[in-house]
């Protein structure tokens, strides 16, 4: 062989030796990564136990609160304000003064009328005791009987004028009396809407404050039409709770009961609409806030719940990893009754005290030993940010990501707001 020849077999057995090399140097992870995933070592999970609990099923809608009742105060007569007795923002009660109109005028009508009807019950008595006079003068055939009849005529006369004077009084009182201007109602004032000294009319639109009942406080809100029926049978059974919630659609700012339920669906919308009503005793609620509400229309007793983390998705539907005592991971198809965002209602699959795994899912398999850390400890795979990198438990596998609201129950209402 020739030398060029021998050194071409070197270059070629160099390349070789680097190929090998590099080959083995790439693989040799995945080597080590295909045997873990063999089972030579447990898979580090975290797992809690199925229990028994009473769960509430809820309806959950967007509702617009409304004053339980709203009064713009206007005043019943012309005139000039003289008086402004209520502060903006005030509780006021039936029957307080809220304002006065000058009622100079006023009173002196009310004072010629009571003198109207003074001066005609004097002309009555006047014709009465003439009336008495004839008629002990007709029974000795004195006066004739035409003179008789007059007079009694004129004294029916008298007594209808009486009669009309107390309507004038009656008229000039009201009048008087609606120089103060009074609340209709129990509620909270708004901002004034007309300072004193001005001149204030009956037919003003705008009036002189508007008044708000917001203790109690009604809240309306919509359901979609399908669940009429779920909500009209339990309505038939008695009152049903009705929670508002703040802001983070978790705390309980309020709970009222149900009122009615709109006798029309919306053909525009597919809802029907439902009326709430609220104490309101730490005035959390307000006139046109929107707020979310949730409406109780069952309580599903002794359940087998698990976390909501536990919960897979297949081919063949939900599942759970169920830890045996042998510390191996054996998979449960499960039927949900419904779910939220921290628990699931599990109709069969799984029995009460059992332990589900609910973190580790990239490593597991059925059959696969498992090591079950203590809640203190954060496994291999599970540090804090459950997998899928979303708070508040790992992803369901080919299922839907949860939304801010957790996923919508499996044929049933969800116990949390939807």
């Amino acid at each position: 062989m020739t030398r060029r020849g021998r050194n071409l077999a070197l270059v070629v057995v160099g390349v070789l030796v680097v190929a090998a090399l590099a080959a083995y140097y790439f693989q040799y992870p995945q080597r080590q990564r295909d045997t873990r995933s063999r089972g030579d070592g447990p898979v580090p999970v975290l797992a809690a136990a199925a229990r028994t609990a009473d769960v509430p099923v809820y309806l959950e809608g967007v509702g617009t609160t409304r004053a339980l009742k709203t009064v713009t105060v206007r005043t019943q007569v012309d005139g000039k304000l003289i008086a402004v007795l209520y502060k903006e923002g005030q509780e006021v009660k039936r029957g307080d003064v809220l304002a006065r109109i000058d009622p100079t005028t006023y009173k002196a009508l009310l004072d010629q009328a009571v003198a109207k009807k003074a001066q005609d019950e004097a002309n009555l008595a006047n014709a009465r005791i003439d009336l008495d006079r004839y008629t002990r003068l007709a029974a000795t055939n004195s006066i004739n009987k035409q003179q008789l009849d007059t007079q009694r005529a004129l004294v029916a006369q008298l007594e209808a004028l009486v009669k009309l004077d107390q309507g004038a009084i009656d008229n000039a009182q009201a009048y008087l009396n609606w120089t103060s201007i009074v609340a209709p109602i129990d509620g909270r004032t708004g901002i004034r809407l007309v300072d004193e000294g001005n001149i204030v009319n009956a037919s003003d639109p705008a009036g002189i404050v508007v008044l708000t009942q917001i203790q109690p406080i009604s809240v309306l809100f919509t359901l979609p039409q399908q669940q009429l029926g779920i909500v009209n049978k339990a309505f038939a059974k008695g009152p049903l709770t009705v929670e508002a919630l703040g802001p983070d659609n978790k705390t309980v700012i309020d709970r009222g009961t149900l009122q009615v339920v709109d006798n029309l669906v919306d053909q525009l919308t597919g809802t029907i609409k439902l009326k709430a009503e609220f104490p309101n005793p730490e005035l959390q609620l307000w006139p046109g806030q929107f707020v979310n509400v949730r409406l109780l229309i069952d309580t599903l007793r002794d359940v087998v719940v698990v976390p909501t983390a536990a919960l897979q998705r297949g081919p063949s539907g939900p599942f759970v990893y169920v830890a045996q005592p042998d510390d191996t991971a054996a998979v449960r198809p499960v039927t949900i009754t419904q779910q939220d965002e921290t628990q699931a209602v599990i109709a069969s699959g799984v029995q009460a005290a059992e332990r589900v795994i609910t973190t580790g899912f990239s490593r597991l398999t059925g059959g696969a030993r498992i090591s079950v850390a203590s809640a203190s400890e954060t496994p291999v795979g599970a540090t804090g940010r459950p997998e899928g990198g979303r708070k508040g438990g790992p992803r369901p596998e080919g299922g839907r990501g949860e939304g801010r609201r957790g996923p919508r129950a499996e044929g049933k209402p969800s116990s949390t707001p939807q």
